[in-house]
């Protein structure tokens, strides 16, 4: 602001020497009256010291006062001259104004081109500097993307689309992706996408929040993971409902996601329409890890194996009755959890040798 207070400054003096200049022609044709001598001094006044164009007509004007009578000699013809016919002819040249060179653009443009760029040291006045709106400045380094909403166009957005950045912030990396991500080059077109596969609009906050890093997938493979699930017979809104479930789910590849599917089908012995059936209800058995799922299925094949082996004894024994309204009734429950000891003595009303000794003949 200080720079403009010379600006103005300087403007001021330029207006002054342009209407000086406006009226030179006619101070000069009043000094330059034979019947009035004009000191020197008085006619240098005219113009603003330091302007050379404007003393450069003036002195113009004083080399052809002077060829046209002498000082003694405009005296004698003020004293001694006839009527107007009689009058000099220097009166009729000087009736027509000198033209001046354009001073305002010559002068204007020197000015601007020497006025010195600003400096961060300028001075400048109290009034000035409460004018003065400073950013905020970024953080270096944070534990919380709460800093850096206000810097972030990405993250701003997110947050109103119902994103939980502290929830973000836990998983690991997401933070830093987010802040490398641009809003409308990187993040929209995924958020296209999400709609395009089902996602409605209020599951996109909380879809992102457990899920950020699709933001930075590219969108040539997600589109190929749709198309898979596609042509594996599943419908758009049983996609739209497994990926909604299960948001990591287009985070797998083709390979992974046709193992996953493969292994299911094989592993319980299952027809594709139900092993279809059972990702559709429970999509993140394919995107869980697959050992925790192994072992649970052998506990379960196991555990299906103690049912079988349990039953037949009783069937042996006479004693397999399930129908709670008969006596002697024996519970799921009963036959699936109790230890051996607790299921011969109580259960079976036999002895665990001759349990053991059963199993033999299977």
């Amino acid at each position: 602001m200080a720079v403009w207070a010379r600006h103005a400054a300087r403007w001021g003096c330029l207006l002054s020497t342009a209407r000086a200049a406006a009226e030179l022609p006619r101070r000069l044709g009043v000094a330059a009256c034979p019947a009035r001598a004009c000191p020197e001094p008085a006619r240098r006044a005219v113009l603003p010291a330091g302007r050379e164009a404007a003393l450069c007509g003036l002195q113009g004007h004083r080399r052809l006062s002077a060829r046209t009578c002498s000082p003694p000699d405009c005296a004698k013809d003020a004293a001694f001259s006839a009527p107007e016919s009689n009058l000099p002819s220097v009166q009729q040249e000087q009736a027509k104004p000198e033209i001046l060179p354009d001073l305002n653009a010559k002068i204007l443009d020197e000015d601007w081109d020497d006025i010195p760029p600003s400096s961060a040291l300028e001075v400048i006045s109290e009034e000035e500097a409460v004018q003065i709106i400073a950013e905020p400045l970024l953080p270096i380094q944070s534990s919380t993307l709460r800093d850096y909403v206000d810097h972030s166009e990405t993250l701003t957005k997110l947050v109103h689309l119902g994103v939980d950045l502290s929830q973000v912030e836990k998983r690991q990396k997401a933070g830093q992706l987010l802040l490398t991500l641009d809003f409308e080059k990187d993040v929209k077109k995924i958020l296209l996408f999400l709609k395009d596969v089902g996602v409605e609009d209020n599951q996109l906050g909380p879809f992102l929040t457990k899920n950020p890093y699709i933001l930075g997938e590219d969108l040539e493979a997600l589109e190929t993971r749709v198309a898979y699930l596609k042509s594996k017979k599943f419908g758009k809104s049983e996609i739209a409902q497994m990926v909604s479930r299960a948001p990591y789910l287009l985070l797998f590849s083709v390979e992974r996601l046709d193992n996953r599917l493969g292994f299911f089908k094989n592993e319980l012995g299952l027809s594709v329409k139900k092993t279809k059936d059972l990702v559709i209800r429970l999509p993140r058995l394919l995107t869980g890890k697959i050992e925790p799922v192994k072992e649970n299925l052998q506990v379960f094949n196991s555990k299906l194996l103690r049912i079988r082996e349990r039953h037949m004894f009783l069937v042996f024994l006479g004693r397999a009755q399930y129908d709670p309204a008969q006596p002697s009734y024996i519970s799921l429950d009963q036959l699936v959890s109790l230890p051996d000891e607790v299921f011969c003595t109580e259960i079976a009303k036999a002895s665990m040798q001759d349990f053991e000794n059963f199993l033999k003949t299977l």
